[in-house]
């Protein structure tokens, strides 16, 4: 008998009229949505920032700038459905000028393991920092160019005075390194990147960041 039900319940959907579908040709069609559009303003430069990790166990924070001349000011990146353009007013930009100036600064920073310690922790030294190694490179996808015929412009020291001055005999001395360096950069496209790659004596990279736009 269940059987029977359910041939005959069937029986009744099969036999039942099709009521046509709703028409989807008046339904209007979708709009397409527009990409966000993005503007970013590069007066002054293009930042960057890292934290890294000495040999030893010692933090430090990097931060600096790329510029050039003349060259950043007014300068802004704009995204939009048309992917990526740079402009100067009304001036397209598509390549950096022959020479741009990468300026950074090194400071002693602690680890974030080291923010919960009470302990004393492991600082930078000036012989530390002068046994690391620099490299440039120009990043494309994830194709890197060695940048070559880098020019120093600027280097120093500089001690941090301790916020208890009293303590300043008792404290650890910590510095900031200053670094300014002359890249060239003639033909590259604006698209490619400036990478940073500092490393210790034992060739392991200690900190890496990119100077982008």
């Amino acid at each position: 008998m269940k059987l029977r039900a359910n041939y005959l319940a069937l029986t009744i959907l099969l036999a039942a009229p099709v009521l046509p579908a709703k028409s989807q040709a008046h339904k209007p069609p979708k709009e397409k949505k527009l990409a966000p559009r993005t503007v970013w303003n590069f007066d002054g430069g293009a930042l960057f920032e890292t934290d890294g990790n000495a040999p030893g166990g010692g933090c430090f924070r990097l931060s600096g700038r790329l510029t050039a001349p003349q060259f950043f000011g007014g300068l802004k990146r704009i995204d939009d459905e048309q992917g990526t353009q740079y402009r100067r007013e009304t001036e397209v930009v598509t390549e950096f000028p022959d020479q741009v100036i990468l300026s950074f600064v090194i400071r002693d920073f602690p680890c974030a393991s080291q923010l919960q310690e009470t302990g004393e922790r492991t600082y930078l030294t000036q012989a530390l920092i002068a046994s690391m190694r620099l490299s440039l490179y120009w990043k494309r996808g994830i194709d890197l160019r060695p940048v070559e015929k880098v020019s120093d412009q600027h280097f120093s020291v500089k001690r941090v005075a301790p916020y208890a001055a009293a303590l300043s005999a008792q404290l650890p001395e910590r510095f900031e390194w200053f670094y300014q360096v002359s890249v060239p950069s003639a033909g590259v496209p604006l698209t490619d990147d400036l990478v940073l790659l500092l490393r210790g004596p034992d060739d392991r990279i200690a900190a890496r960041v990119a100077a982008r736009l």
